[in-house]
């Protein structure tokens, strides 16, 4: 699931992240085919990174918010999951509130990385509209990695920030 550093901090603070449905990002068929790769890490590390690309569009509508990118990994109930591959590649919906003991860990930009994600962020929908300049910036930001953080860690990590 893309978030920020608001959205984690208000998911260690309410214990929940709420809406219905959320948008989050998981191995479908439409990633399978356009990631042409068996491989289960591979595809998963791919929907990552299109969550990752989603929160740095969540980044740029949220001006006052650290700019660093991140990426909830949650484990829900298929039941709960809608695939939305018409929406865009990995794209699915969420129909129940992710409570905290569901997530597996967040994988967040590093402090460093800020100025690399904030001018990535504000080039996201010029790089959408085909700006090839623009897109230079969001590739500079997928090519940094993002850190781990067990789910136990992130009131750490929050205070931290």
């Amino acid at each position: 699931m893309p978030s920020t550093l608001s959205g984690l901090r208000q998911l260690v603070a309410d214990g929940a992240v709420y809406g219905s449905p959320l948008t989050a990002f998981a191995v479908t068929p439409g990633l399978r085919d356009w990631y042409q790769d068996d491989d289960i890490e591979e595809l998963e590390y791919a929907a990552t990174m299109e969550a990752a690309r989603s929160s740095l569009r969540a980044l740029d509508d949220d001006p006052a918010v650290p700019r660093r990118r991140v990426v909830l990994a949650a484990d829900v109930p298929d039941s709960s999951v809608t695939i939305r591959d018409d929406r865009d590649r990995g794209v699915v919906e969420i129909g129940i509130p992710v409570t905290l003991d569901r997530i597996a860990a967040a994988h967040v930009d590093d402090p460093e990385a800020e100025g690399i994600i904030a001018a990535a962020a504000a080039a996201m929908l010029a790089a959408d509209l085909g700006d090839p300049d623009a897109q230079d910036r969001v590739d500079d930001a997928e090519g940094l990695g993002l850190s781990w953080y067990a789910s136990q860690e992130l009131p750490i990590l929050i205070e931290m920030i």
